[in-house]
């Protein structure tokens, strides 16, 4: 009975659009290759505010506005497969989002 490692795939990105298109590219890895794979995984969405004066001089009414900046998570498990990682680290990421490959011995 052979023991198989997984490998965890760990994706982050304010942008959902993209996060979502470098998922299905790397299922579509996994697919072609026919390792097993578990994902995307969509884990909660952090979000950031920031509540900021809108009077720039700081006199007068105080009146605020609250920005807010959301953080979209995604975590993909797969067989490990030296062949499949190869593929994936040619996959070309944007500035925007962020990847952590963990591969545990």
């Amino acid at each position: 009975m052979a023991i198989s490692q997984k490998t965890r795939i760990k994706l982050n990105s304010s942008n959902q659009e993209k996060l979502d298109l470098i998922c299905s590219q790397i299922i579509d890895i996994a697919k072609k290759i026919k390792v097993k794979h578990a994902g995307p995984i969509v884990l909660p969405t952090k979000r950031l505010k920031v509540p900021v004066r809108k009077s720039p001089c700081g006199s007068g009414r105080e009146t605020y506005e609250t920005w807010e900046m959301r953080v979209h998570k995604r975590v993909i498990d797969l067989e490990t497969n030296e062949r499949a990682l190869r593929l994936i680290m040619r996959v070309q990421i944007p500035k925007d989002v962020n990847i952590e490959i963990e591969i545990p011995n």
